[in-house]
């Protein structure tokens, strides 16, 4: 059994091009298929649409919810019901080709736990999004006991068992690229050249891109806040250092007026640290908050084609 899990906000455009692409790879398989379609608060007519569909197709099922939680959010709702021996979540444009995933089947044969795509390249990223997203890999692998394999994303091939044991993980801040490292089991990596969109366009921004990029390593790490700790001690020595410099200069030079902007440049300087150092105690702040409040991680207006 295949469960495909698709999340999608607006994405009515390229509903076509993707269960053409989806039923010739189940075809070719020969497996019992299931495809999980979570419509995260499209405001096109994705929803209508993907209505249609179920009730013409059983394999088909729905997942409408009540809002747009993103995507972390719809993934696991459809993680949370998929019933596969293998599950593959994958983006509704189909540039995680879905032709890939009779490779992750062979490999899963031959007994990995999951088989996740890597991109091969990124030219078809502008620079300022391979600038980032080399950053953000490196920094996070660098900092976090759970790297990513660089160049990652959701679209892999799970064993049922990686999805249990990701359905015992209960955070709010969830990301998804990281629990399924955290998680373990048996990788390995398959090699893709990520297509154009066939429509449509993306909902990213760089905004987003940001927050998503805190929310991943503030999840798996507590470096950015043990490391203010050494920033202490490292003023302080400097703090300790310079007034031994400036009793040794009274001592042989004598008294001097202290110049006003040197004083200002290092007050302002000393503002700043503390200012950056207060925001990323808020983040993680933040996070404590909304966990300890205890709201779920999505709300399901309506499911479609679970009855059969």
């Amino acid at each position: 059994m295949l469960s495909l899990i698709v999340p999608m906000h607006d994405e009515a455009p390229v509903l076509d091009h993707l269960f053409k692409a989806l039923d010739a790879v189940i075809a070719d398989l020969g497996v019992h298929a299931e495809i999980i379609c979570v419509d995260d608060g499209s405001r096109d007519a994705t929803l209508e649409q993907l209505r249609i569909r179920a009730a013409a197709d059983p394999r088909i099922r729905v997942i409408a919810l009540s809002r747009n939680f993103g995507k972390e959010a719809a993934l696991t709702a459809g993680v949370d019901v998929a019933g596969g021996d293998m599950v593959v979540p994958l983006d509704a444009d189909l540039q995680d080709p879905p032709s890939l995933i009779a490779e992750f089947v062979e490999l899963w044969e031959q007994g990995y736990d999951v088989v996740y795509g890597v991109r091969a390249d990124r030219r078809s990223d502008d620079w300022l999004k391979r600038l980032t997203a080399g950053s953000f890999y490196r920094v996070f692998n660098a900092i976090s006991a759970s790297p990513i394999p660089p160049s990652t994303g959701d679209f892999r091939l799970m064993d049922r068992q990686v999805i249990e044991a990701l359905k015992q993980l209960p955070e709010r801040n969830r990301f998804m690229k990281g629990l399924f490292a955290w998680v373990g089991f048996r990788q390995v990596g398959v090699a893709y050249v990520r297509p154009e969109r066939v429509a449509g366009q993306t909902s990213w921004r760089y905004f987003q891109l940001w927050r998503f990029a805190l929310d991943g390593i503030t999840s798996f790490t507590t470096a950015p806040l043990r490391v203010w700790t050494a920033v202490g001690l490292a003023a302080a020595a400097t703090a300790l250092i310079a007034a031994l410099a400036l009793i040794v200069r009274v001592l042989v030079v004598g008294r001097e007026v202290p110049g006003y902007a040197s004083l200002m440049v290092v007050v302002l300087f000393g503002f700043a640290i503390q200012m950056i150092a207060f925001g990323i105690l808020g983040e993680y702040v933040g996070r404590l908050y909304e966990e300890v409040k205890g709201r779920p991680l999505y709300l399901v207006r309506e499911r479609v084609g679970f009855e059969a």
